[in-house]
């Protein structure tokens, strides 16, 4: 098993927990997993149908280190209205709607996280050339929201969960309160850590975003369980704002050729 790095920050993120189109159309407060599935999928160029494609994923182990949980901001959004009735938005019947379909969309506003992903070796490659050069480019949950660089930190870590530990420079800054050698940072991880060990103690969260099916007419997840923490992250890895871009080139550029 081994692994890589993404980052996933941008202006706006939406990491919508429903598939079903509803009025107001939320944001989780992290990445979902079926969100990540589907930008691993698309960047391998799977089409949406091949379901059995999917099986695969299964094996991804994903954990999420947040840097920055970001602000929630909803946008008024409208489709259509004004036009004649073919011109305007499609419903599922094949027909069209009279009027405009009036929503309200949830982004998160300035929001970084770090994603471990965890895999075999021959699929971590896999994944890792198909980021590189995208057959789909990844977007962070809506395609209106592009990822900033640098996005792909390292395509192989011999222990990526560690590396959000001691090596992924923080995108938040220092504490002004400079006591100790860590500080504390939010996790999401897909299982428990040891009984006793640091950032041990958990809330455990149920979520609906483990993907069965991307077909446009057959959406469907299943249920998993996300385990927060708060743990003890190297305090080397903050620093002043101005000099984050930076310290991110820098370690992504470290990397050994894999």
């Amino acid at each position: 098993m081994s692994g890589l790095l993404l980052r996933l920050a941008g202006p706006l993120q939406s990491w919508g927990e429903r598939s079903a189109f509803t009025p107001v159309r939320e944001t989780a407060t992290f990445p979902t997993r079926s969100a990540l599935i589907g930008m691993f999928a698309a960047a391998e160029g799977l089409p949406r149908s091949d379901t059995a494609g999917l099986k695969k994923y299964e094996q991804v182990r994903l954990t999420v280190r947040v840097d920055r949980p970001g602000t929630l901001l909803e946008d008024y959004h409208t489709v259509g209205g004004g036009f004649p009735k073919e011109r305007t938005a499609a419903t599922s019947g094949g027909s069209h709607k009279d009027a405009a379909v009036i929503t309200r969309r949830q982004y998160l506003t300035d929001a970084v996280f770090v994603v471990a992903v965890t895999a075999p070796d021959a699929l971590t490659a896999q994944l890792a050339a198909a980021l590189r050069r995208p057959y789909w480019a990844p977007y962070l949950g809506r395609r209106s929201c592009p990822p900033d660089e640098p996005f792909l930190l390292r395509r192989h870590v011999d222990d990526p969960e560690n590396e959000l530990l001691t090596g992924v420079p923080l995108s938040s800054p220092e504490p002004r309160e400079k006591s100790g050698e860590t500080m504390a940072v939010q996790f999401l991880r897909e299982r428990p850590l040891p009984e006793g060990g640091p950032g041990a103690a958990a809330d455990v969260v149920e979520v609906n975003d483990m993907p069965v099916s991307f077909a446009p007419h057959g959406r469907a997840h299943a249920g998993r369980r996300l385990y927060r923490t708060m743990e003890p992250v190297s305090r080397s890895l903050a620093g002043p704002h101005k000099s984050l871009l930076t310290r991110l080139i820098d370690y992504a550029h470290a990397e050994e050729p894999a």
